[in-house]
């Protein structure tokens, strides 16, 4: 008999997304300044744009069964069905710009040619923001 097995909790070398330590050191840095315990950082399709597809990230205690989670230096990584599909080889990365200030930088491979979406932290309830996505070309 076959055994079935929760695809869902398996995560291929392919579907994931590679969070940086500074990546990483900013979501934690945020969880612990709002006292936010057993959330994760979801990253999210966000609808079409101007280099491709928009990025949305969100700090989230709403963790679906569909859902992809995974963890990567501390940080529990969640990833919707539908967004799956455009993160796979994704990487995400912060960065202080002394231009367009600090926030997180995320470049997928699968979603667009011509380089990376780069989320704004500032102003944001929920971690990226709000739409503040730019090309990096």
């Amino acid at each position: 008999m076959l055994e079935e097995i929760d695809t869902k909790s398996v995560i291929e070398a392919n579907t994931t997304i590679t969070l940086t330590t500074a990546a990483a050191d900013a979501v934690k840095n945020i969880l612990t300044e709002r006292n936010l315990e057993g959330y994760a950082l979801r990253v999210y399709v966000a609808g079409g744009g101007c280099c491709g597809v928009n990025f949305g990230m969100a700090l989230d205690n709403n963790i679906r069964e569909v859902d992809t989670t995974y963890e990567m230096h501390g940080v529990q990584v969640v990833v919707d069905e539908a967004s799956i599909d455009y993160l796979r080889g994704a990487s995400i990365d912060f960065v202080n710009d002394p231009v367009r200030g600090a926030g997180f930088a995320v470049d997928s491979p699968l979603a667009n040619s011509g380089g990376g979406c780069s989320c704004g932290s500032e102003g944001s309830s929920g971690g990226c923001g709000g739409g503040s996505c730019s090309c990096n070309n």
